[in-house]
């Protein structure tokens, strides 16, 4: 398997850093969108994190990831197994959380499964073939470019991402199975303009800029520069830091169910919300689920203005309304909304 750059080696980017260990520790706070200049390490982060993440428990030989401790979310293939062997769990192995790239040029087909044409032309049975969507299961799912994804494949996406299952009728054929991921889509605004019904689907958003201050970028050259020339020794030079931060997530993910929301908490994050004027209420129950995987990734068991004021930017900057007697940008009126609310 080719070496991944490591997590913990990225230099700044920490609004983009932030939002995928929140996603890592929630994965209900909805994907992460990252928008900006190309070559600033949104592909690498991604890629990074997912080697980051603890091997996880698979049913042997499941297409889609099902995990053995879970019963109640097995697919069909392996409930059966389970059934027939008087309901004792499936048998499971370890394997690495899933980065399952979306080209943007793949047919519906290839995205959610279709018939198995080489079963059926040679046994004559029909049998699906899984697609995309069955191997991001429990991992992530990386679409480069995602302004222009095709809007058949929104549609297929946005129904996925509602519903946490992959439905495939056809040839013939119904089939039914769990397709739970974290989207993160990457791409340049210049290039076109995401769509609303997808846009809001994500739940963090961040913006990436090319580092303005000489001494980071002579840093990520120099690092980038030293990973390309030898990718097992750089690693090996950053495997503790690597460690910390596994240890780390890895304790946020058992301390999460037991963080508090105080109701002043929700009734600040309420108040942002209506401040800059989001629609729906989406943007509160975000803001409150990335406030806790803040707080739970910080060792503390009660969310704080503090978490709320860390997370706000990366779960508000996309839902607002657009205002066209006011120039400043989203990310201003976040901060306006801020000082607002909290002071």
């Amino acid at each position: 398997m080719r070496q991944a750059f490591p997590f913990a080696a990225i230099v700044g980017q920490d609004d983009m850093k932030l939002a995928l260990l929140i996603a890592a520790v929630d994965a209900s706070v909805g994907g992460v969108l990252v928008f900006g200049d190309r070559g600033t390490g949104k592909s690498t982060a991604v890629r990074a994190l997912a080697a980051l993440l603890p091997p996880m428990r698979v049913v042997a030989g499941c297409p889609y990831n099902c995990e053995p401790e879970a019963p109640a979310r097995l697919c069909a293939a392996c409930g059966t197994e389970g059934t027939a062997r008087q309901r004792a769990a499936p048998r499971g192995v370890t394997t690495p959380v899933p980065v399952v790239d979306l080209p943007l040029g793949a047919t519906e087909d290839r995205v959610v499964g279709a018939l198995d044409l080489e079963r059926a032309l040679a046994a004559g049975v029909k049998a699906f073939e899984p697609g995309l969507l069955a191997r991001a299961n429990r991992g992530f799912l990386y679409i480069d470019e995602v302004n222009l994804l095709e809007d058949h494949l929104v549609d297929v996406l946005l129904d996925v991402a509602a519903s946490g299952e992959n439905v495939v009728e056809r040839e013939g054929l119904s089939v039914r199975h769990p397709a739970r991921f974290v989207i993160v889509g990457s791409g340049n605004p210049e290039e076109g303009e995401l769509r609303p019904q997808m846009l809001d689907r994500f739940g963090l958003s961040v913006e990436v800029r090319t580092p303005g201050d000489l001494a980071t970028r002579i840093e990520v050259v120099r690092r980038r520069d030293a990973f390309e020339r030898d990718p097992a020794a750089f690693a090996q030079r950053w495997a503790d830091d690597e460690a910390r931060l596994r240890r780390r997530i890895v304790a946020a993910r058992k301390r999460l169910p037991g963080v508090a929301v105080p109701d002043a908490q929700l009734e600040r994050a309420a108040r942002v919300c209506m401040a800059i004027g989001t629609d729906g209420l989406r943007g509160e129950l975000t803001l409150m689920r990335a406030a806790r995987a803040c707080a739970s990734l910080e060792g503390d068991t009660q969310v704080s203005d503090a978490h709320l004021r860390r997370g706000a930017p990366i779960v508000l900057t996309h839902r607002m309304r657009r205002d066209p007697l006011d120039d400043s940008g989203s990310g201003a009126r976040v901060a306006r909304a801020l000082v607002e609310v909290f002071g």
